[in-house]
């Protein structure tokens, strides 16, 4: 998922570890003065500094959400003291940590199902951050702003949407989140920032791919996200694996942040291109396509198409949060032609919504179909399985799911499909993108 851009409201939270981990552990889990304020950046360079200690490696199990109608991948986050425990999508695409809320204390059972959204008044250690706080200046807030800034108790609204106007809105929070750690033992991550979410609508956030979430642990590369505030304790990086969807049942893997030693990086199969940076969208991880080739045969489209211009246009982003792939006009066309001259398959007796090329493979339950691959900067290739781009829209039918870039999104987008079955790390310090096809049994 895409927040709206231009989006530049970023925040820098404050908060510190708690725990009673040893050397050998690594976590795991299933924003008028005399003188100036620090800025938050500043603050929390404080605080990283304070936390000098091992780095480590934090875990949290990530599962497909296709068992209850959901295109997304989801992971467990306990929030609150005592802990509750709620599924959230995991998005690269964006940055806020967000989950639904309720303000219900008794009897709740009778308005919620069990896990189904974080009970605040429920947990002792759950508090907003003050709409004067110098982090809470940075998030974005309804317009206008309810913000009373002489009253000692006046609470942080935010107010963030997503590029198809998906909304989330509510009170910027702080809480304890509960990690484990591979000893068995449990850490507290206090003062963890977060959106507690009273008001959210719109397809990207309570439509059919939200299926079974609880909200949304934004993973972009702001200071607001999930991975920015714990990756600065942990390695500043973190790594994932999205198992295949259609396996039953589905399989488990992990999302990782920190970098467990002589595990993911040094993998001798990891690939790496360099993560770019386009300054008017600092949320998203950027890379560069330099070329296409079906079934090894380079196809002509011109370079520029996959540039990433000085106004922020183009370019590409990889985005757990968005199911399909999207590629510009210019090339989606000779891919869809490219593809349609090497398949000699019969097309569907009707239509099928969402999708421009669709196959009938009733006859032909395992066909061989053509190989994608994607040359990225650094001499890199991506080369997916055709099912990471050909899917079962209903018995007997394959589609691409490849579509072509919409109107005022901007930019190219690889989605969760095309990533199942690759290790994914994401280097922020030495900013590169690493992906395997070898191992996803690890994450």
């Amino acid at each position: 998922m895409s927040p709206r851009f231009p989006f530049s409201l970023l925040i820098i939270p404050i908060w510190f570890l708690s725990a009673t981990a040893t050397n050998d552990d690594y976590l795991k889990l299933p924003l008028l003065h005399k003188t100036p304020l620090p800025s938050p950046t500043q603050t929390l360079l404080s605080d990283i500094h304070r936390l000098k200690t091992r780095r480590g490696v934090v875990s949290s199990p990530v599962v497909s959400g296709a068992p209850s109608g959901s295109g997304q991948y989801f992971v467990e986050l306990r929030l609150g003291s005592p802990p509750q425990p709620l599924l959230l999508v995991a998005d690269t695409g964006s940055d806020l940590l967000w989950v639904t809320c309720s303000a219900c204390r008794h009897n709740c059972s009778s308005f919620h199902s069990p896990a189904s959204t974080f009970f605040a008044r429920h947990s002792s250690s759950f508090s907003p951050h003050h709409c004067f706080d110098s982090a809470c200046r940075l998030v974005p807030h309804p317009d206008p702003n309810p913000c009373n800034r002489t009253r000692l108790h006046s609470p942080c609204r935010y107010q963030y949407s997503y590029s198809d106007g998906s909304t989330t809105s509510g009170f910027f929070s702080k809480d304890t989140t509960t990690l484990n750690t591979s000893s068995g033992r449990e850490a507290k991550l206090e003062n963890l920032s977060f959106g507690c979410g009273f008001q959210i609508s719109g397809p990207s956030v309570t439509g059919a791919s939200f299926n079974g979430a609880h909200g949304v642990m934004g993973l972009g590369r702001g200071p607001i996200s999930f991975a920015s505030q714990l990756g600065r304790r942990f390695g500043n990086k973190f790594s994932y694996c999205l198992m295949d969807y259609t396996l039953s049942p589905p399989p488990t893997s992990y999302l990782i942040i920190g970098d467990e030693q002589n595990t993911i990086s040094s993998n001798p199969k990891m690939s790496f291109t360099p993560l770019l940076i386009n300054p008017l969208s600092p949320t998203f991880y950027y890379i560069e396509i330099k070329s296409v080739k079906i079934n090894g045969a380079k196809l002509r489209i011109d370079p520029s198409v996959w540039s990433l211009d000085e106004l922020g246009n183009g370019g590409t982003i990889v985005d757990s949060g968005t199911t399909l792939t999207f590629l510009p006009e210019a090339a989606y066309v000779k891919i869809l032609a490219a593809i349609k001259r090497r398949v000699k398959l019969p097309s569907p007796g009707k239509l099928t919504p969402g999708f421009d090329l669709c196959f009938n493979v009733t006859r032909e339950p395992r066909p061989k179909l053509p190989r994608l691959s994607l040359e990225l900067s650094g001499g890199s290739v991506l080369k997916p399985p055709p099912r990471n781009y050909f899917i079962d829209t209903e018995e007997g039918i394959k589609c691409l799911a490849v579509q072509p870039v919409g109107k005022g999104m901007g930019f190219s987008v690889i989605g969760n499909l095309m990533q199942q079955g690759f290790l994914f790390e994401f280097d922020r310090d030495k900013s590169r993108l690493g992906f395997s096809r070898r191992g996803c049994a690890f994450a």
